[in-house]
């Protein structure tokens, strides 16, 4: 009996494994709040008009340029949270983002979004700067500065990325994160990454490419 229990079990066990794959091999989870729950949401579903969208921006680019939502109409974004003098996550938060940048080089469907934690610091010419050093194409990533309450607000009630504030509730501390969001054509978010490994950069490139699918 104690055997037959135990099969029971690993088959269940192998079943749902099976089933979580599958499920994310075909379409990718939305996340509606800072808990960052996985939410498989059909189109029939009375919640799927209300999926967390990310709410409207105005920024200045390393040319100088606003970027706004207007610019990734009809795009796959990456976003992520740096800043240019960062010597612990950072180096390896642009290293990912370049294997990213290098990966959908020639796909105009998919864009990169990084936003500055320092903007007082990090003005127009420190970015553009740190571009040129970085061979980033401005054409296909956007390093972005601004107000600083304006990003630290969508970092955190945006992207859901700051995952201390979720915990504290505290305005004024710096916001250091090592998530990579990905976001879909209607402004949703669809995957969390940890940008500084490369295994789920990897992920983040195969589940890119699944959403890509979607449209």
């Amino acid at each position: 009996m104690k055997v037959f229990n135990r099969l029971i079990i690993v088959l269940f066990i192998g079943l749902s494994c099976k089933t979580t794959k599958k499920k994310e091999n075909e379409r990718l989870p939305f996340f509606n709040s800072a808990e960052l729950t996985p939410e498989w949401i059909s189109k029939e579903d009375a919640n799927y008009k209300s999926i967390h969208k990310i709410p409207n921006f105005e920024f200045i680019n390393q040319e100088g340029n606003r970027v706004t939502q207007e610019n990734f109409e009809n795009k796959i974004y990456v976003a992520d949270f740096f800043f240019t003098t960062c010597p612990g996550i950072c180096p390896m938060l642009e290293k990912n983002m370049s294997k990213l940048q290098e990966v959908f080089k020639n796909d105009s469907e998919i864009k990169l979004l990084s936003h500055t934690v320092t903007p007082i610091k990090d003005s127009v010419s420190v970015l553009k700067e740190y571009a040129k050093e970085n061979e980033i194409i401005t054409s296909k990533w956007n390093l972005v500065t601004g107000n600083k309450e304006h990003i630290y607000n969508i970092a955190r009630n945006g992207y859901f990325a700051d995952e201390d504030f979720v915990k504290t509730g505290d305005k004024d501390a710096f916001i250091h994160t090592e998530n990579f969001v990905l976001v879909d054509k209607e402004k949703r978010i669809r995957g969390v990454y940890n940008g500084t490994l490369a295994i789920e950069v990897e992920r983040l490139i195969k589940h890119i490419n699944i959403l890509k699918k979607e449209y």
